[in-house]
């Protein structure tokens, strides 16, 4: 087969036609299935204020959670409107959640709830990417996820495990991850994984597919080969690549990396303060990861379907149908589009979220992680102040919550407020935008260097967002 004139090339199709070649040869039977996520390049590029963080942990639950029911109650809402989940204290002076998260209100004098958050994307796998991205989907660039960001910015100290991390990364709009304008390299790594609490579960791609022996010597080869082509291109692409695969088998092959996701290393009071099922080990592996160095992870939790009775599926927040139902919501099409959640206060839904997030912030605390991680709390928006005719509420982006912890973030605080019903932010509105400004500067990332866009042309990191002070 007639190769171009490397000359030419562009450092990416050099680095394809490398990997075509041991594809060809076999020495990619390494299972290098990780070289794609850990082609790392020269790191601390940003030159950027003093970080406060080390790492960043969203917990993204995806389906548009009721803020009405959870960080911002609203007591005064007509009386067939208003929730029937109370008010109650918490352990930050004057700050009320609802008996919802009764649980995380003893851990609120770590949180800061900005309660004015809004935009105006009603749709979830838009929504979703919003989020994800802290730009504007239907905008004219594709913007890449900030953990992509983050990752071209400024790396990662771990060597043997990618610097962005999904778990599971299966949900319905797990597939709005995007590298953008950014190499393939940078996007995600995602665990996969129905059903994390199941003894059997494993990540794929982490195991050696011809045991360590056989695959270090798969490894001297791929050296060799490589050495007549960095002698032939002598480049920074080919210097990277290299890196690529010796961080890829650096992951298929170091304990560190394998013991990060072994469950087996945790006692089992810790597995049970995090709670049974799903949820939990999603939440519990988020902090495993982090205490790894893993740069950037998202936490993108859906309740598996083996975990409830044939009536449930498709569990995330998207409750257009009976929110307030003691089990399933019914999977009749008839109804108004939620079919297969199950209420708002089962085990599946906020009581393991209550649960799982009150022990992570604890567990986070006392092992010290708190102080250089930079937790975040989210959801693409919330749901509507009124309760419709199949006795649920709809999508909501004009009004809804999220939360931070970590990393300097002042907590026992709630920034912004919305009207008596919840259904408009009136004080200190922030949008997607101000939350991604956030993450950078608390990474110590300045933005205002700009990231290359397409054709290398300087593109700005937000579309006008602003860090958020009251975070600082």
């Amino acid at each position: 087969m007639h190769s171009p004139d490397p000359e030419i090339l562009t450092p990416a199709q050099r680095y394809y036609s490398r990997r075509e070649l041991v594809r060809r040869t076999g020495l990619g039977a390494l299972g290098l299935s990780l070289a794609d996520w850990l082609f790392l390049e020269k790191q601390a590029r940003a030159g950027g204020s003093r970080p406060q963080a080390r790492n960043v942990l969203v917990i993204l639950e995806q389906g548009g959670l009721s803020h009405i029911d959870t960080w911002d109650p609203k007591p005064e809402l007509p009386l067939d409107y208003r929730s029937p989940h109370k008010p109650i204290p918490t352990r930050a002076d004057g700050v009320q959640f609802t008996e919802l998260l009764a649980k995380t209100a003893r851990v609120a004098d770590r949180l800061a709830v900005v309660r004015g958050m809004h935009h105006k994307i009603q749709d979830h796998p838009m929504g979703t990417a919003y989020m994800l991205r802290g730009n504007n989907p239907a905008g004219p660039l594709n913007y890449p996820d900030m953990g992509c960001v983050v990752s071209e910015t400024i790396g990662s100290p771990c060597g043997y495990l990618p610097p962005y991390v999904m778990i599971p990364g299966n949900s319905e709009q797990a597939y709005n991850t995007s590298y953008g304008f950014l190499p393939a390299s940078r996007a995600v790594f995602k665990t996969q994984g129905p059903d994390l609490a199941d003894p059997k579960w494993a990540v794929a791609g982490l195991k050696p597919a011809l045991g360590l022996d056989r695959t270090a010597r798969r490894q001297q080869m791929l050296q060799q080969v490589e050495s007549g082509f960095v002698r032939t291109l002598g480049d920074d692409g080919i210097e990277a690549a290299r890196v690529s695969y010796d961080q890829a088998f650096n992951a298929v092959t170091s304990p560190q990396a394998r013991a990060a996701f072994d469950f087996g290393l945790e006692t089992e009071k810790t597995k049970e303060k995090y709670g049974t099922g799903h949820r939990g080990f999603c939440y519990l592996l988020g902090r495993r990861l982090i205490e790894a160095g893993v740069r950037f992870v998202t936490v993108d939790v859906r309740w598996p379907k083996s975990g409830v009775r044939t009536d449930g599926e498709n569990l995330n927040w998207d409750h257009h149908d009976n929110i307030y139902t003691d089990g399933s919501c019914g999977k009749d099409r008839v109804l108004c589009g939620g079919e297969g959640r199950y209420g708002i206060a089962t085990w599946p839904m906020m009581g393991s979220t209550d649960h799982a997030f009150a022990a992570l912030i604890e567990d986070m605390d006392e092992r010290g992680l708190l102080a250089e991680t930079l937790v975040c709390f989210v959801t693409e928006f919330g749901r509507s102040p009124q309760i419709n005719k199949c006795k649920g509420r709809d999508h909501w982006p004009q009004a809804y919550s999220i939360a931070f912890a970590g990393a300097g973030v002042p907590g026992g605080q709630v920034i912004g407020a919305t009207d008596k019903h919840g259904g408009e932010v009136v004080e200190k509105p922030y949008t997607p935008e101000d939350y991604a400004e956030t993450v950078y500067r608390k990474l110590g990332i300045e933005t205002a260097r700009r990231l290359k866009g397409p054709q290398e042309r300087p593109v700005d990191f937000t579309d006008g967002g602003r860090p958020i002070p009251e975070l600082f």
